[in-house]
């Protein structure tokens, strides 16, 4: 939220107003039940069995049989929750013995996305002396710091960035994946962090999935071929001095198990399915993963028939750490715990009862310690399990050396800025995208283009870093980023431009495609806009993009060759883009090198791409996948033409098999409500499309455009609500776990005259909110546009149900009160947002 200067809110959810009497929630019951009976309960003796290649070693296993018996019952609950800096101090660490801690997406030292190296090196160093100051006689035991680095160091400011695994999977290279590994490891050991929430070993079966680019392709085949030499880059090799340690940290297998299965392609959602597909599908990778040694493994947030995966003992235990001998730790996934029956993120004993070795408890580990010691006092969460638990994460810290290693700036590497973003590491990079295109189109030979050619770039992704890395950059969904945040960064426009120059050629940016002087040949770079995780889910796989497609339409008709590089994060329906180009080139998301684009594009290397994903033929076809009975994709799994192929390609169908449905963080822009939304105004219990204007009335407004915003006057006569208000309820919670955040743009002409109530509504009797009269004054006094986020989880404190929301934005007031509303939105919030008690 960007408010006015000065202003600093807390929101309470006790002092709303009696006029919205209403809307006044009722907190609902407990919502958790037991699973159905047997529903999502593994039989492990069906699974094949595996034999354990990390030897124990007695000094280890002696080492930590003393440091148990050494400590408080307090320090072992604490080595097993894990708190995200955004909510965790040194101080903290040090007074509840936390364990380790994570900078989820958004978290980055100060609270600045783009913080320099300099000052993660000096994060860690901090946790670090926390955990090691003395504390009596318990003790001493490192923490250790876990990220998300997917794609290279990929929350770092001059990190190298990597093609995401849809575009390494493409590649078929493990030899590739091993360099990438080693060359991620030694960049994290250089800001100091010690172990990576990687790989992403997931099957995807339906490309509606947010998490499609996270996944190597829609079989076993490509992550089974890559988990141990992408695990043996990161951490080296079983038996060598420096596994686990000098340039090498702690890997991650995830999401166990199961996670790009689920119905619908739904993040977090429920893979129905037979054990045995179960099994069969998406358990191969995990082996190979265990074979190389990985040290931690990932629960993943899905359920399976209905169990969710973080409460699963018979997977958990029975399956990974029995039939599989997994003595490393499950470290579980963002509050995960709290979606298992029974629990809250606050209080869950039936996750590490399951399983579970070490809580993520971002932002709820204070009170998730309190319950959890509590449990371990009285039996509830055996002392058995426990020690279990903290035996197998101290087992990995004494593995790693971290006991000697000291504090991380005084580490292997650690403090050597200038290897993020290394020459050598960026040429990995580069080797990586030219590896990973894949050509699906090349008529009458059209590519390899010629360097000396007068060449225009076109299209809104040729020079756009931030669409180019995609998710995962920089911020969760990487978004909001700008040019000077990727210092050791080449664009695709860059990356041409310095092949055309080196050649003697003339090349020519012009993101709208217009140009003085007719080209020999135009690249147009275009694709989806960066997203993660649940915001990235779809309702089908149709690509739309009406302005790059009319300027692709424009170059063919005025009979310039056409190149299209398409950068996306899944296989699409582009049958009009087909159609509109002469070439056509699958990019993926090819990270910080747009340099290898180019070096393909003009035959400095041929493509060797080939499709991890089969390519819908309609845009409805969001499940297709080789193997499948009635198979018949547009481009087959595997697909990718070389320079020698014939690329001609007949023209498609471009009917779009069904529109796309609502957005459902949409909920207000360009003048009216999101798709499946209305604007109702009205007395509380009394609203409708088109009111009486004694209480309340809206009529259109301008910002950017005519007509793009609505102005909404309360005549001060008596209550008033304008409401959004949704056509079916829906299901916000996962968005509310995500910790995404409902967003205003909005502008005070007239400030309030009494209390404004911002409100959500889950049905009769259910609803809850906040004040804002506070934040809606100060706005009117500068008479700017003004932008506020509250956290949804805070609707939720204040009694919403989030799995069924009717009413995601109301304002209510019985006083005067005049505005623009221009946006709403439900959103990763890019800025600050008002706090909730």
């Amino acid at each position: 939220m960007h408010l006015p200067r000065g202003i600093a809110m807390a929101l309470g959810a006790t002092s709303l107003m009696a006029f919205a009497s209403p809307f006044l929630a009722e907190i609902p019951a407990a919502r958790a039940a037991a699973a159905e009976a047997g529903a999502g309960a593994a039989h492990p003796a069906m699974w094949p069995a595996r034999t354990a290649t990390v030897a124990r070693d007695p000094a280890v296993e002696q080492r930590v049989d003393a440091l148990i018996a050494a400590m408080s019952l307090e320090q072992k609950v604490g080595q097993i929750i894990q708190a995200d800096i955004a909510s965790v101090t040194p101080d903290d660490v040090y007074r509840y013995h936390l364990g380790s801690v994570l900078n989820g997406g958004n978290s980055d030292p100060g609270g600045h996305y783009n913080a320099p190296a300099k000052d993660w090196l000096a994060a860690a160093d901090a946790f670090y002396a926390a955990s090691m100051k003395p504390d009596g006689k318990l003790p001493r035991i490192p923490v250790i710091w876990g990220s998300d680095a997917v794609h290279g160091h990929n929350n770092v400011i001059g990190a190298t960035l990597f093609p995401h695994n849809i575009g390494l999977g493409a590649a078929r290279n493990p030899d590739l994946v091993r360099r990438i590994g080693a060359a991620t490891a030694i960049e994290m050991r250089v800001t100091g962090l010690d172990w990576t929430f990687a790989p992403t070993l997931a099957v995807v079966r339906d490309d509606r999935w947010g998490r499609t680019y996270e996944g190597f392709g829609e079989t076993p085949e490509i992550a089974a071929s890559y988990a141990a030499p992408l695990i043996e880059g990161l951490q080296g090799r079983i038996g060598d001095k420096d596994w686990l340690r000098g340039p090498h940290i702690i890997a991650t297998a995830k999401h166990f198990l199961g996670d790009g299965g689920t119905a619908g392609g739904k993040d977090q959602g429920d893979a129905r399915m037979p054990e045995a597909q179960l099994r069969d599908l998406f358990s191969p990778p995990y082996l190979p993963a265990l074979d190389a040694g990985v040290q931690s493994v990932m629960v993943s947030f899905s359920s399976w028939n209905g169990a969710k995966m973080h409460g699963n003992g018979s997977l958990l235990t029975g399956v990974m750490k029995e039939r599989w001998n997994f003595d490393g730790f499950l470290v579980g996934d963002w509050n995960g715990h709290g979606q298992v029956a029974g629990c809250t993120t606050t209080d869950c004993p039936q996750s590490a009862i399951a399983g579970l070795d070490m809580y993520m408890a971002p932002d709820s580990w204070k009170e998730l310690y309190r319950t959890t010691l509590a449990h371990a006092r009285d039996g509830t969460l055996p002392v058995a399990r426990l020690d279990d638990a903290v035996r197998r994460i101290l087992r990995v810290k004494i593995r790693a050396g971290l006991f000697e290693a000291g504090k991380p700036s005084l580490r292997p590497y650690g403090g050597q800025f200038d290897l993020l973003g290394s020459k050598d590491h960026r040429a990995l990079a580069r080797e990586a995208v030219r590896e990973s295109l894949v050509l699906l189109k090349n008529a009458g030979g059209l590519l390899p283009l010629k360097p000396g050619a007068n060449v225009l770039v076109a299209g809104d992704g040729a020079d756009n870093l931030t669409k180019q890395t995609g998710g995962w950059t920089l911020s969760w969904q990487g978004t909001g980023t700008k040019r000077s945040d990727f210092p050791n960064a080449q664009s695709i426009w860059e990356g041409i431009d310095a092949n055309v120059r080196a050649a003697g050629g003339a090349a020519t940016l012009a993101v709208d495609g217009r140009y003085a002087r007719r080209p020999d040949v135009a690249i147009v770079v275009f694709g989806e806009e960066p997203y993660a995780e649940f915001q990235g889910d779809r309702p089908d796989v149709g690509y739309d993009d009406a302005k790059n497609l009319a300027l692709l339409r424009s170059l063919k008709a005025a009979g310039v060759p056409t190149v299209a590089v398409f950068l996306s994060g899944r296989a699409m329906w582009v049958n009009p883009f087909l159609n509109a180009s002469d070439a056509f080139v699958a990019a993926w998301l090819p990270g910080s090198e747009g340099g290898g684009v180019a070096d393909v594009l003009f035959g400095k290397a041929d493509f060797r791409g080939k499709l991890p994903y089969s390519w819908p033929r309609s845009s409805d076809q969001t499940d297709v996948n080789v193997g499948d009975a009635d198979y018949d994709p547009l481009f087959p799994y595997g697909f990718g033409l070389t320079f020698a192929d014939k690329g001609d390609l007949a023209p498609v169908p471009e009917e779009r098999a069904n529109a796309a449905a609502a957005d459902p963080g949409l909920l207000f822009a360009s003048g009216k409500p999101g798709k499946g939304r209305s604007l109702l105004l009205g007395a509380p219990g009394a609203l409708s499309t088109n009111p009486g204007p004694d209480l309340i009335e809206a009529r259109a407004a301008d910002r950017a455009a005519q007509e793009d915003s609505v102005r909404l006057r309360w005549t001060g006569a008596g209550p008033a609500v304008a409401a959004i208000v949704q056509d079916a309820p829906v299901d916000l919670s996962r968005q509310a776990n995500g910790d995404l955040a409902l967003e205003l743009e909005l502008k005070v002409d007239a400030p309030p005259s009494a209390d404004v109530s911002l409100l959500m509504g889950c049905g009769a009797r259910c609803a809850g909110g906040f004040p804002i009269r506070p934040v809606l004054a100060e706005a009117a006094k500068t008479g700017k546009w003004t932008r506020i986020a509250v956290p949804l989880r805070c609707f939720e404190k204040a009694g919403v149900d989030m799995t069924r929301v009717e009413t995601p934005l109301s304002l209510a007031t019985s006083g005067t009160l005049d505005l623009i509303l221009s946006a709403a939105r439900i959103v990763s919030p890019s800025g600050p947002q008002l706090a909730c008690k």
